[in-house]
């Protein structure tokens, strides 16, 4: 929905006194220039009444700003009022001041985390930074959206899905688990890669991984332990733990002996780790 000068005037009532008189004269200001400019038009299409709401967002962003009031406060009070209206604000924010994309898409999904996923894909798009830059600053802004972050990235971007895991789960290392579950869900063939990458960034969440894995993909059992237990070879309790967690989960006490002998640990250690 394309929002109307009446609709961004109803919002600016929430504003504090100053700011509200600011913006209430760029809404004023700008609705005069642009009925002006409809002239003498009987009829209006909806393509053309379309595009002139465009033109009144973007001249309303514009003037707010000149006059002081960052885009990201600007997102922030339309967003707050007009939740639906986010995503074309921030597309017309993007176009306009690409250069503050990181206050924009900071702004925009702090506001309003249930649109996140359609938030980085426009960013992505735009190409107004790198994707892992974007999944990045995405996370930040609302940690809890983390999975939404990462699968329009991987969507958008499928060839750079190795560095989307990296980057994310460094940036939120407590859904590691979740990051790689949703990622390998969608990725089914990479499984390998994407534990590799993650346990790489992030070593101890290994049997967190694992555990996660375990539940959506049974029956790749001994391809995601064996894989986990290689890339924490270096790291001797967090192969423990993850032996542990895949004995419980019922892998082969046969198969889990060898991965454990493999990565370098002594009899007495397996034996602990699956008692």
């Amino acid at each position: 929905m394309i929002l109307s000068a009446s609709l961004l005037s109803a919002s600016l009532l929430s504003l504090n006194d100053v700011e509200a008189s600011v913006a209430q004269n760029a809404v004023e200001t700008v609705s005069s220039e642009i009925e002006t400019e409809a002239g003498a038009q009987n009829e209006v299409v909806p393509e053309e009444e379309a595009s002139k709401a465009t033109r009144f967002q973007k001249a309303f962003l514009k003037r707010q700003v000149d006059e002081a009031m960052s885009v990201g406060r600007a997102i922030r009070s339309i967003s707050s009022h007009y939740p639906q209206d986010v995503v074309s604000v921030v597309d017309i924010a993007l176009d306009t001041y690409p250069e503050k994309y990181r206050e924009i898409i900071f702004a925009a999904i702090s506001a309003q985390p249930s649109s996140t996923e359609e938030i980085v894909k426009l960013a992505i798009e735009k190409e107004v930074s790198s994707c892992p830059n974007i999944v990045k600053l995405a996370i930040t802004a609302e940690p809890t959206y983390v999975d939404f972050v990462v699968h329009a990235a991987a969507m958008a971007t499928p060839e750079e899905l190795d560095e989307i895991v990296r980057v994310a789960v460094l940036t939120q290392p407590d859904s590691a688990d979740s990051i790689v579950q949703t990622l390998s869900q969608e990725h089914p063939n990479k499984i390998v890669e994407i534990m590799t990458s993650a346990l790489n960034a992030v070593p101890f969440v290994g049997e967190y991984v694992v555990d996660a894995l375990l539940a959506v993909f049974p029956n790749k059992a001994e391809k995601v332990v064996e894989t986990a237990v290689r890339e924490s070879s270096q790291q001797r309790e967090h192969v423990m733990r993850i032996l542990n967690t895949a004995n419980n989960s019922g892998v082969s006490k046969v198969k889990l002996k060898e991965y454990a002998l493999s990565a370098g640990l002594s009899e007495s250690d397996f034996a602990s780790a699956v008692k």
